[in-house]
């Protein structure tokens, strides 16, 4: 049968979780209660759970490709809408990683055509803002350096789409500062997170709303 070294080792992987812990499976059951929502990129390299050491149940998670937060995107809205409204989720963190090849697609502007070119043609607003302080800078920085600092933007990039949504900002009116938002990016190199985003520094914003 086909994949069935991954039903073998499902198997596995279920037995020893019981060997170990025989609660662990029942005590899901009931429902969950994730400590954040994490919105991350596709990529098979970064696996949520296990970058931040956390079991079933903690950790609420989309990914897409380049961990895009788009406007017009009703599946990221409703997962965004559920998380703040029925699962009360107090932190949303967009989490990058070095060496994203959605982001180094659109640094290389190779996108081609398709749904791909126009969902990472959201990106590319990242590398226009790298490229114009670089200019400012008069910097040329390696391959890998520029990379490191488009998929650091992008986080900046989708975590201020996050703070423009209306269902944050309807959140912030009704429960300043709630949902909470930060921006990291794992380095796979080295399996570490770097804080991008704080929530201290969207604070302006969110008084702003709750003012409004």
């Amino acid at each position: 049968m086909a994949l069935q070294d991954l039903l073998d080792q499902n198997k596995t992987w279920a037995e020893q979780r019981l060997v170990e812990d025989p609660e662990f499976f029942r005590r899901h059951v009931a429902g969950q209660k994730p400590r954040i929502l994490l919105i991350g990129c596709s990529d098979s390299r970064v696996p949520a759970e296990q970058i931040l050491a956390c079991g079933p149940g903690e950790l609420f998670v989309h990914r897409n490709v380049a961990n895009v937060v788009s406007y017009n995107d009703v599946n990221i809205s409703a997962v965004i809408q559920y998380a703040i409204e029925n699962l009360h989720i107090e932190d949303i963190v967009v989490c990058g990683h070095t060496q994203c090849g959605g982001v180094a697609a659109a640094c290389a502007q190779t996108l081609g055509d398709g749904y791909v070119a126009d969902w990472l043609l959201i990106t590319t607003w990242a590398k226009r803002w790298v490229d114009e302080r670089l200019a400012a800078e008069g910097r040329s920085p390696d391959r890998d350096e520029y990379l490191s600092l488009v998929v650091e933007e992008n986080v900046r990039l989708q975590v201020k789409h996050l703070s423009h949504l209306a269902l944050v900002r309807k959140s912030w009116r009704n429960h300043p500062g709630v949902p909470r938002l930060h921006g990291w990016v794992y380095d796979i190199a080295s399996g570490r997170i770097k804080v991008i985003v704080e929530p201290t520094s969207i604070k302006n914003e969110v008084d702003e709303v709750a003012k409004g």
